[in-house]
């Protein structure tokens, strides 16, 4: 499996909040299938100053670099413009005994 690091950074319009918490139950409950799919390792929302919520940060593992860009053409926080921007970089989990 390939793992990814991948940061979301939303957008910040207006109406950026309560966009994001319109759809967050669709992404939450997207992220529990890929996560009983072994996808979905860990992740979290980023928080300003003021404890709001301004982005995602979440490690993915994926077979193959088509199965990562599957996830994205699906994943609601990209489909429906939360994430103004994306970030994914190659990623190694450290493993400790």
């Amino acid at each position: 499996m390939n793992q990814y690091l991948v940061t979301g950074y939303d957008y910040t319009d207006e109406g950026a909040f309560d966009r994001r918490m319109n759809v967050r139950p669709h992404h939450i409950d997207n992220l529990k299938v890929l996560k009983e799919k072994r996808n979905y390792l860990i992740g979290g929302a980023m928080i300003d100053d003021e404890g709001k919520m301004i982005g995602s940060t979440m490690i993915m593992q994926f077979e193959t670099e088509e199965e990562l860009e599957a996830w994205k053409q699906g994943e609601p926080y990209i489909t429906q413009k939360i994430w103004e921007s994306v970030d994914i970089k190659p990623f190694k989990v450290a493993v400790v005994d």
